[in-house]
């Protein structure tokens, strides 16, 4: 069932996007995943990795992961059981490093560098608004739309006002662009520079290699950065500061971020991670 007024292709294009994003956004669903890299673990190994989740908050975690198909439970014997990374979820870990390079760029600094967990967190917030894909495809095919045209595109089905809640989220986000009321949005430069994420999310939920992100017929085509729009991360939490590589063989688009995660390990990557666990 189409979701917005546009082409059949592109409204599912947006629909598979906006449930990768739902699959991974849910609090903890990130670190379980980082913490999974590597061989399997069984779940009282897990649960050492992610100390800070209270009995009984792991179990429904690990599910909805299963069932998105990102982890898979494998049970070798009725008391040996063990949990790790589907083929689909060892292929979606190379698009984090992707987002991490975003936010470097385009998230307002804070009084200290964030670890790339939490930049990953806070710009997962940004990208799973209401109607946020939606919006931001039509923007960066369209260029400069009025609220009133992105209505009818983006919720055809709903009253043309409820368009500017989203929108007036995404201006305060940084990722949307407008003069003043009345008058035509645009992305930021912080909009316009999701290509990279949102063509290798793309790819990803279609089951391509994320290179062929760079082909993407909306995000593979880079255009000149509006000014940028600073947005605020969110309150500092303790967290991993590194990121797992890439397995071998796997397809990743090439992105430089200060060699942050060329030499990381889980076990570098769970021993940063402090006892007692994040807050929020």
């Amino acid at each position: 069932m189409a979701i917005t007024a546009l082409p059949p292709d592109t409204d599912a294009d947006i629909a598979r996007v906006t449930e990768a994003l739902a699959m991974i956004t849910p609090r903890w669903n990130v670190r379980i995943l980082l913490a999974l890299s590597g061989p399997p673990l069984r779940y009282s190994e897990l649960a050492a990795k992610v100390s800070w989740l209270q009995n009984g908050q792991l179990h429904p975690k690990l599910k909805s992961l299963c069932d998105a198909g990102l982890v898979e439970r494998t049970e070798h014997t009725p008391r040996h059981v063990t949990y790790g990374h589907t083929e689909r979820g060892a292929a979606l870990l190379p698009v984090l490093p992707l987002i991490v390079t975003w936010a470097e760029e385009h998230l307002e600094k804070t009084d200290r560098p964030l670890p790339a967990i939490e930049q990953i967190e806070d710009s997962l917030t940004l990208l799973t608004r209401r109607h946020a894909a939606a919006i931001l495809w039509v923007l960066k095919s369209r260029e400069e739309v009025s609220g009133r045209a992105l209505a009818r595109i983006v919720m055809p089905s709903s009253d043309w006002t409820n368009v500017y809640p989203p929108l007036r989220q995404l201006v305060a986000d940084g990722l949307v662009d407008t003069e003043g009321t009345g008058q035509p949005y645009r992305l930021s430069a912080a909009g316009n520079g999701l290509g990279p994420v949102l063509g290798a999310l793309s790819a990803w939920s279609a089951g391509q290699p994320l290179n062929q992100a760079a082909h993407h017929p909306v995000w593979g085509h880079p255009q000149a950065k509006p000014t940028p729009m600073p947005w605020v991360s969110s309150q500092s939490r303790p967290a991993p500061t590194s990121i797992p590589p890439a397995r071998r063989g796997e397809s990743v688009p090439a992105w430089h971020h200060r060699d942050l995660f060329s030499h990381a390990s889980p076990a570098r990557l769970m021993a940063a991670i402090p006892a007692g666990g994040p807050r929020r």
